[in-house]
């Protein structure tokens, strides 16, 4: 059985698709159909990401960009929705547990 679209031609679809998800913070099922079924990306991300395509290519901006000289390794920035923060942390009272 042939593709409706043969594969290459609709990989960088699918890798926008990847991109503007983690981008928005969208669920996959949220995904415009322009990028393709939102299945079918969800499946492109997980076979990239456990071949290491993101890790290699983000290896690479890094790499480039500190031979050129233009990083700057002192900040580091966390994203607070997938930090989880205990209530202790915002100043809310947090009850210590008894000890026998």
């Amino acid at each position: 059985m042939g593709r409706s679209v043969p594969y290459p031609q609709r990989l960088r679809g699918q890798f926008e698709g990847v991109i503007r998800r983690f981008r928005t913070g969208s669920q996959w099922r949220e995904m415009p159909e322009r990028f393709g079924a939102c299945q079918t990306v969800c499946n492109c991300f997980m076979r990239w990401r456990d071949a290491g395509v993101f890790q290699a290519r983000l290896g690479g901006v890094i790499a480039e960009t500190t031979r050129r000289d233009e990083i700057d390794r002192s900040l580091v920035s966390v994203d607070s929705s997938t930090a989880r923060a205990y209530h202790g942390a915002a100043g809310m009272r947090v009850r210590e547990e008894r000890r026998p």
